[in-house]
């Protein structure tokens, strides 16, 4: 009986070790034990926003997570152009739209890995997942450099570490 029980709490904690659930991982590029996630991210995508640092206005670089885990930027909103704004010409298919709120490129469908970025110091980087949005000085210091990537977290870590992004 004490065999059994043993090999059943053993293979409960094996099964919730396991990594079972992708995750928008945020971490500090040197210090991996900073971090934080999304599992929501996954599946509703997110955007990454700033105030531009010439012309002030807020910039929003929309992201989905693709099947194979990469990162895909397929559309950025902006009130008026800056140095690193993309145009639209530079991407193949990419459309140019004029909103009342601004300017809105889409169909950039650039994939990446990863992406990395240094927490602004006045650029007030934040995060958009659903209707959630989160600075990220309030989780990360000022110049931390950061790299967003999809990982697989076990049911363990999900359940001992709270989301600040999902609120759970």
């Amino acid at each position: 009986m004490k065999k059994l029980l043993f090999f059943t709490v053993s293979a409960l904690i094996l099964a919730a070790s396991l990594p079972v659930k992708r995750a928008l991982l945020i971490s500090n590029r040197k210090n991996h034990s900073e971090k934080i996630y999304s599992i929501n991210a996954v599946s509703q995508g997110f955007s990454v926003n700033y105030t531009h640092s010439v012309n002030k206005g807020r910039v929003h670089d929309y992201y989905r997570v693709l099947p194979s885990g990469n990162l895909e930027l397929y559309k950025t909103r902006f009130v008026s152009y800056g140095a690193g704004i993309p145009e639209p010409y530079e991407t193949e298919g990419a459309e140019f739209l004029v909103t009342e709120d601004g300017y809105i490129i889409q169909k950039l469908d650039r994939r990446l890995p990863c992406l990395v970025m240094a927490v602004g110091l006045i650029a007030e980087h934040s995060v958009t997942v659903g209707d959630s949005e989160f600075f990220l000085k309030d989780f990360f210091k000022p110049q931390t450099s950061l790299e967003f990537r999809v990982k697989r977290l076990s049911i363990l870590k999900i359940i001992s570490t709270r989301s600040p992004i999902d609120g759970y």
